[in-house]
């Protein structure tokens, strides 16, 4: 059964909502991306961050407050009048939240014990609950005052992702009537230490699949789709997910779980490669995943597939990536346009050409791929198209 996108609400460093998000999306505007210091000591890094003011969580809900709430909360205000709408059709119980994120509330977590390990005791406004992973669907269901299943995915960088794939499957299921999906993921310390690390994170703007690429970056973003049976004009056609276990942290080198994820999509979607107009790369810019995905994107589509990584716009968002790419393949088809692939053109001789989007692409074809893949070896790839 098809589930239909009907609303999407979008916050990360290309703008706020859907108007600001396409017009730097497919302007290729990196301004987002600022080089900031005082995330890693000693180290200047680019970041997507979200600038200015965020929504104030409402005083009855303060015990909730954190900066990944108060993202999630943009987007929800976003997109308000047809989540109460879908409420109001359906009931309070028939409608669902699946969220991904891998931070949650860790950064107001890290302050509370910096501010323990001081002074033997916790600061006044911290609570427990604002860094349980469970934390940004308990938020939106108080604040909409939900009582149908709510709860969070955190597989790493696939975790929105499979939060799309998640929602759907309670559709099937009849479950609920309608699913609040998509991920939320915050800028801290404990996160860009963590990836640096790891000897992951560029002190330059990221560079996917050049041969000068050496790291990623990191940004921030919440987006929320609704999900629902009621015909829309752009649906999840299909998803297809793996896991392949091949490392903690680095992928499969030949890229088959890669591929084993998009030949499931394809086939959830009844759809050949060359029905595909656009993919949009999980593209980190690191030389073991933009290897790996080289050599499956070049075995599954051989004629060639405009693609592009657009986390040099975004920076990689990590548990809302997945949910934030399949956004932009959700505004790729309401301006039919394509986000044009940003690197300094020196493609690596070891890994396979692919076709890149160029500024001004028109999407052609009206079904598009977004991959996503995480620590652990899990796959996600999602397509998103016109309704059926």
């Amino acid at each position: 059964m098809t589930a239909y996108l009907n609303a999407l609400g979008v916050i990360c460093a290309l703008g706020r909502g859907q108007a600001d998000v396409s017009r730097s999306l497919f302007a290729g505007d990196c301004s987002g991306m600022r080089a900031e210091s005082g995330w890693v000591p000693e180290r200047i890094l680019p970041v997507g961050g979200v600038h200015g003011e965020l929504a104030t969580i409402p005083p009855e809900l303060g015990q909730q407050s954190s900066r990944n709430n108060q993202l999630l909360l943009e987007a929800a205000l976003q997109i308000e009048d047809e989540l109460r709408q879908a409420i109001h059709t359906y009931g309070a119980s028939r409608v669902g939240v699946v969220l991904g994120t891998s931070t949650s509330g860790i950064d107001e977590a890290s302050h509370g014990i910096a501010h323990y390990l001081r002074d033997n005791q916790f600061p006044s406004d911290y609570d427990y609950q604002q860094q349980e992973l469970s934390a940004p669907a308990n938020f939106l269901a108080d604040w909409l005052q939900l009582s149908g299943p709510a709860y969070v995915i955190s597989t790493a960088c696939t975790s929105s992702a499979r939060a799309l794939m998640s929602a759907q499957r309670l559709l099937d299921l009849g479950v609920c009537d309608a699913v609040i999906c998509g991920g939320v993921d915050s800028l801290c310390k404990l996160t860009l230490n963590g990836f640096t690390s790891l000897e992951a994170v560029s002190s330059e703007r990221c560079n996917p699949f050049s041969a000068n690429r050496n790291g990623i970056n990191i940004g921030e973003a919440a987006v929320l789709f609704l999900m629902s049976r009621e015909a829309a004009p752009i649906a999840l056609l299909g998803s297809g997910a793996s896991c392949d276990a091949h490392h903690i942290s680095a992928p499969e080198p030949t890229g088959k779980g890669a591929l084993q994820a998009m030949r499931k999509a394809l086939a959830s979607a009844q759809l050949a490669p060359e029905q595909i107009g656009y993919l949009n790369l999980h593209g980190t810019a690191t030389q073991h995943n933009d290897a790996m995905e080289s050599l499956a994107v070049a075995s599954l589509f051989p004629g060639g597939v405009d693609c592009s990584s657009t986390k040099p716009m975004s920076g990689h968002t990590l548990g809302a990536a997945g949910a934030l790419e399949a956004a932009f393949c959700w505004l790729s088809l309401t301006h039919r346009l394509v986000p044009p692939h940003l690197w300094d053109g020196l493609a690596d001789p070891a890994l396979p050409a692919l076709q890149w989007a160029l500024p001004g692409n028109v999407l052609e074809k009206r079904c598009l791929m977004s991959n996503s893949f995480a620590f652990g070896g899990n796959n996600v790839s999602l397509i998103i198209g016109e309704a059926p």
